[in-house]
C-alpha cells in the first residue's frame, strides 16, 4: 500500500491527505440546513466552509511537483485556521467541532518535515482555536473552562508527538528494510552469478553430475548427464524417469535390480566410488564409473546425494583386450612346457646311467620349467574375467592352519618361525578357495621376503559386520611409496629387485582382486627394515556381490 501510495503524483498524494477532513466537512455541509439552519447565518462557519472547499481545490490545482517538498504542509497548517472558523463559527450547537483538528495534527507530525513548527503548532493551534470561546468567560471561569483549554491543546501535543515517535521508528524501520532488502538483492545477484558460474562450469566438464533429493528427484543435471540419460532411456520414455533407464551389470547383458543402480544407493546414504555399470543398448551401450556422496542437512539429515557418471568404455575394453591377449599367450606357453616339463620328467627317471652334471643341468631346466609354468598360470588367473566368487559362511580359523601347514616347509628352509593368533571359531562370510589361495599367497610372501630368517605373525578378530586378518612379518619391508604400489600388477618393489628375490608381481595383485570381489579390502603397511603388515577385512554377514 506505501509502495502503490509513493508511485502516486504529488497532487494526488496531498489529495488524499486531505480527503477525510474534506468528507467530514462536506457531510457536515450537507446536514446543516437540514440540522442547524440557523449557522447558515453565522460568517465564520460559512467561512471555514468555504476555505475547507478552497484548500480541497487547492490540492489539485497547485503544481506541488515544482515547489519545495515542504510546501505541501501549508495545507494543514490552514487546516487548522479552516477548523478554528467552523468551531467557533458553530458554537455554542456545535462545540465538539474543534476535535476535526485532530486530521491536520496528524497530518503535520507524519510528514517528518519542519518538526519544531509541526510540535508547536499541534499544541498551539487547538489552543487559538479554543481561545475565542473561552475568552467571554475571563471574569467568571470555572474550573471545567480551565481544564478544557489546556487539556485539548495538550493532548493535541500528545497524539503529535506520539505520531511524530511512531513515525520516526517507521522511518527507521523503513530505512533498514530497504537495507536489507538491497543486501538481499545484492546477495540474489550473486547468487545468480554463481549459479551461472556453476551451471558452467557443469556443462564443461566431461563427466555427468546429477543432484536428487532425498527420494529421488532431480534437482541439478548437466549437459552430459543428460546425454547419459538419454542414452539409458528407451524411447518414448522421459530421460528423467530414472525407474526405466537400461542399468546392466558388468556382463553387459544382465539388468541391474533397483537396490543396486548407483541412483538409488546414492538416496540410500551410500558413499561409494568406481562402481562400474553398463548403461543403455547395443551398439550405443557405455561403461560407466560411478561414484556418490550424500548430502546432509545440519542436523546430519539425508536430505538427497550427487552422482558422477564418468564414461570407462574406452579403458575397459582395452583392459578386455589386454586381458585376453594374456590369456592366449598364456595359454599357447602352457602347452610347449607341459611338454617340456613331461619329457624332463621322463628323462630323470631313467637317470641312473647318466652322468652326474648332466642331471644337475637336466634339474635347473626342470626347476627353472616349473617356475615358468607358475608363471604363466599366474597370468592366466590375473587375465581371466572368471575370476568369480562363491561365498559361504567358513571358519577362516580353519583356513589359516591349513594356510601354515603348507607352508611350514617353506619357513624351516627360510628359518622363519609361523605364529598364529586366531579365535577358534572366525566365522566370516568367503569363498574358502579363494580365501585359502590369498593366505597362502601372503604367507609365502611373508616367509620369501625374511630371507634373514624371523617371525610370521598370522592374527585375526571379528565384529559383527567384518572380520580382520593381519598377516606381519620381520623381514625386510620396503619403502612408503613402494607399499602404496605393492598391489599393482608386475610391480616389484626396489629391495626384492635388489634382493634377487624370484617373483612376478602378480600375487598381490590377485590377491587384492580376491578381497574386493568378496566385498572386502587389502592394504599394506611396510618400513624398509622394519618388516611389512598386511591386513585384510572380510564380511562377517551375507554380501552379494553385484559383478
Amino acid at each position: 500500500m506505501a509502495l502503490k501510495f509513493k508511485n502516486l503524483g504529488p497532487r494526488t498524494q496531498v489529495a488524499l491527505c486531505q480527503l477525510p477532513l474534506s468528507l467530514i466537512v462536506t457531510v457536515l455541509g450537507v446536514m446543516t440546513p437540514f440540522g442547524w439552519p440557523s449557522l447558515l447565518s453565522s460568517p465564520l462557519y460559512l467561512a471555514g466552509l468555504a476555505l475547507h472547499a478552497a484548500l480541497f481545490l487547492a490540492c489539485f490545482l497547485t503544481p506541488w511537483e515544482r515547489l519545495r517538498q515542504s510546501a505541501y504542509l501549508i495545507i494543514p497548517v490552514l487546516d487548522l485556521l479552516a477548523v478554528g472558523l467552523l468551531r467557533n463559527g458553530a458554537a455554542p450547537l456545535l462545540p465538539g467541532l474543534a476535535i476535526l483538528v485532530v486530521f491536520p495534527v496528524i497530518w503535520l507530525a507524519a510528514s517528518g518535515m519542519l518538526v519544531r513548527t509541526s510540535v508547536v503548532l499541534s499544541a498551539v493551534g487547538p489552543l487559538l482555536i479554543m481561545v475565542p470561546s473561552t475568552a467571554p468567560k475571563l471574569p467568571n471561569l470555572t474550573a471545567a473552562d480551565v481544564t478544557v483549554l489546556v487539556l485539548f491543546p495538550l493532548v493535541m501535543l500528545a497524539v503529535s508527538l506520539a505520531i511524530r515517535f511512531a513515525s520516526v521508528n517507521m522511518r527507521v524501520q523503513h530505512r533498514e528494510l530497504q537495507a536489507m532488502g538491497q543486501e538481499l538483492r545484492e546477495l540474489l545477484a550473486a547468487s545468480r552469478e554463481r549459479e551461472k558460474l556453476l551451471v558452467t562450469i557443469l556443462d564443461a566438464t566431461d563427466v555427468g553430475i546429477i543432484a536428487v533429493d532425498s527420494i529421488g528427484n532431480q534437482l541439478l543435471a548437466n549437459n552430459m548427464m543428460r546425454r547419459w540419460q538419454q542414452t539409458a532411456t528407451p524411447a518414448g520414455v522421459v530421460p528423467a524417469d530414472h525407474s526405466q533407464q537400461r542399468v546392466f551389470a558388468q556382463d553387459k547383458v544382465t539388468p541391474l535390480p533397483p537396490d543396486k543402480r548407483p541412483l538409488r544407493r546414492a538416496i540410500e546414504g551410500e558413499s561409494f566410488a568406481d562402481y562400474l555399470v553398463w548403461i543403455g543398448d547395443a551398439p550405443q551401450q557405455r561403461a560407466v564409473s560411478t561414484a556418490a556422496r550424500p548430502l546432509m542437512d545440519d542436523a546430519g539429515r539425508l536430505t538427497g546425494a550427487v552422482v558422477v557418471y564418468n564414461d570407462v568404455t574406452g579403458l575397459v575394453e582395452a583392459m578386455a583386450a589386454n586381458e585376453e591377449l594374456v590369456a592366449n599367450v598364456s595359454h599357447e606357453f602352457r602347452s610347449p612346457l607341459n611338454s617340456i616339463l613331461g619329457n624332463i620328467d621322463l628323462v630323470l627317471e631313467d637317470s641312473d646311467g647318466m652322468p652326474a652334471l648332466t642331471v644337475r643341468r637336466l634339474g635347473v631346466v626342470q626347476r627353472n620349467s616349473e617356475r615358468l609354468l607358475a608363471l604363466v598360470s599366474d597370468l592366466t588367473l590375473e587375465a581371466s574375467a572368471a575370476l568369480n566368487v562363491h561365498p559361504k559362511r567358513t571358519d577362516i580359523s580353519g583356513l589359516v592352519e591349513t594356510s601354515i601347514g603348507s607352508a611350514q616347509a617353506q619357513a624351516e628352509r627360510a628359518d622363519v618361525a609361523l605364529v598364529a593368533d586366531v579365535p577358534s571359531p572366525l566365522w566370516a562370510y568367503a569363498d574358502p578357495l579363494r580365501i585359502g589361495q590369498a593366505l597362502d599367497n601372503l604367507v609365502s610372501n611373508a616367509i620369501k621376503y625374511s630371507p634373514d630368517g624371523g617371525t610370521v605373525t598370522i592374527s585375526a578378530a571379528g565384529t559383527e559386520d567384518w572380520v580382520k586378518l593381519v598377516i606381519q612379518d620381520t623381514g625386510m619391508g620396503m619403502a612408503p611409496e613402494d607399499a602404496a604400489k605393492v598391489f599393482s600388477r608386475f610391480f616389484r618393489a626396489e629391495s626384492a629387485r635388489d634382493a634377487a628375490i624370484p617373483g612376478a608381481g602378480l600375487g598381490l595383485a590377485i590377491t587384492k582382486t580376491i578381497l574386493e570381489r568378496h566385498g572386502g579390502k587389502i592394504s599394506c603397511d611396510s618400513k624398509p627394515g622394519m618388516g611389512s603388515t598386511f591386513t585384510l577385512t572380510l564380511p562377517a554377514e551375507g554380501y552379494s556381490p553385484s559383478f
